[in-house]
């Protein structure tokens, strides 16, 4: 092989690793970019409708959730930004790499905050018969054994909270999750709101 030959080799090799290296580098901007749109929404965000969960009967699948006029939020703004320890920010993709949601973890609190663009309607399939009834309540209910057994403090059980505008869902506050608890609960998520977006494009 001639030197030119060798030359050219060599600079098309490069041009490749600097072609995929622009695709990775755009992937992270484009993730960041939704990150940062998120929490602007946050901060510009006046007032939400919030779903308190309570169970009222051992038929989970007859769990009625009402809601209630929300708060300020100042004190959810202030938990959030209060510290840059032990944070993590999670995109959830669907298959095809269009964005879900946003995870925001702080400590041992997971934040879903869904992608705006796709209005996610609580009254949606299978949001309450699968993540509320199947997920969250049962690992609830399960926390709550344990503090009556005395095997764990009531402040260390999992609690979690559904904020609405109307019946579009605005973000998920899940507490006291433990790092076993975290893959399951990202995967659930993930799974729930992909199934949501499919039944919305329809």
């Amino acid at each position: 092989m001639s030197i030119k030959s060798e030359k050219l080799k060599n600079l098309l090799k490069f041009k490749k690793k600097l072609e995929n290296k622009i695709i990775q580098l755009e992937s992270e901007l484009k993730d960041l970019r939704l990150t940062l749109e998120i929490l602007n929404l946050i901060i510009i965000e006046k007032s939400f409708k919030h779903i308190e969960i309570k169970p009222k009967n051992p038929d989970l699948n007859q769990i009625e959730i009402p809601k209630k006029t929300s708060k300020s939020l100042e004190k959810f703004e202030a938990s959030i930004y209060q510290s840059e320890k032990d944070e993590n920010v999670i995109p959830l993709k669907t298959k095809t790499g269009e964005s879900l949601a946003i995870i925001h973890i702080q400590k041992k609190v997971m934040y879903v905050l869904p992608d705006e663009t796709k209005k996610f309607d609580v009254k949606t399939p299978p949001f309450h018969s699968f993540l509320v009834n199947k997920v969250l309540m049962k690992m609830k209910q399960k926390d709550e054994e344990l503090v009556t057994n005395r095997v764990l403090s009531p402040e260390d059980s999992l609690t979690f909270e559904i904020i609405t505008e109307g019946d579009q869902l605005r973000e998920i506050i899940i507490k006291n999750v433990d790092f076993e608890r975290l893959k399951e609960l990202k995967s659930s998520i993930r799974w729930t709101l992909e199934k949501m977006y499919e039944k919305i494009k329809k």
